[in-house]
């Protein structure tokens, strides 16, 4: 990769590392319930004794672990799917920085939050510019991390449309799921010649090309390579959002 065209890489790691510490600091807030509900509402049934202790071991290791204590923390229950989230994220932004200093020769960072962890990795971007696949891979950990905040803040994930049928079911069903950067079929009649595809013997799954097959698909759908790239980066916009829910799991075809 030549100088010029990593600066979109270290632009795209400046723009999501921004909205993970932003955002981050909130799934805090998101982690107990609010303690009063609408005029009017019943209130919420007493927990059991012990799950107020596991949810308060839960808040205190939280608070020890990560430096996030849940506002007004007392009987009200932790919200796990934002506890798991807070985890995988800490765990993911620890594991980046430890990784690109070693990568770059640097001493083993210092312990710190994840905000300031970040905020040092962001520091370091001109040295990871000289480094194109370190670079790649610190742009897709930071967004990987930014959208699963995103998302557990209440976010939906976007899919785009994709130009062209796809190979197996002719059906212009391609789709494009950015927060997970693959090519989906979600046709749910679609199934290939593939034995060790799911979609062999469950309906719930569906054909997926990682970013590694997208020429491939690009080839055989009559989309173009570049068109998946930029749906992958797309905004909403109703010319090419579907906003149809996916509930369904998927094994690469």
């Amino acid at each position: 990769m030549a100088g010029a065209s990593v600066e979109p890489v270290l632009r795209d790691i400046a723009l999501w590392t921004t909205s993970l510490v932003r955002q981050f600091p909130e799934l805090a807030e998101e982690l107990a319930p609010g303690r009063r509900g609408p005029a009017g509402s019943a209130p919420a049934p007493a927990a059991p004794d012990e799950q107020i202790r596991e949810e308060r071991r839960e808040a205190l290791l939280l608070q020890q672990r990560h430096g996030l204590a849940v506002p007004g923390h007392g009987a009200a229950p932790i919200r796990l799917h934002v506890s798991d989230a807070i985890r995988d994220i800490t765990d993911g932004v620890v594991e980046l920085e430890e990784a690109v200093c070693a990568r770059l020769a640097l001493p083993r960072p210092p312990r710190a939050g994840v905000i300031d962890r970040l905020r040092r990795i962001v520091g370091l971007l001109d040295a990871i510019a000289s480094d194109p696949d370190l670079a790649r891979h610190v742009r897709d950990e930071i967004r990987r991390m930014a959208r699963r905040c995103a998302r557990t803040l209440g976010d939906s994930e976007t899919v785009v449309r994709v130009a062209g049928r796809c190979p197996w079911c002719d059906s212009v069903s391609l789709r494009a799921f950015p927060d997970r950067r693959a090519v989906l079929c979600v046709n749910p009649a679609c199934v290939c010649t593939d034995g060790m595809c799911g979609c062999q013997d469950d309906p719930a799954y569906r054909h997926l090309w990682p970013e590694r097959e997208w020429a491939e698909l690009a080839a055989a759908s009559g989309a173009r390579t570049a068109e998946i790239e930029a749906a992958m980066d797309a905004t909403d916009t109703p010319q090419n959002t579907d906003t149809t829910k996916n509930d369904t799991e998927e094994t690469p075809c």
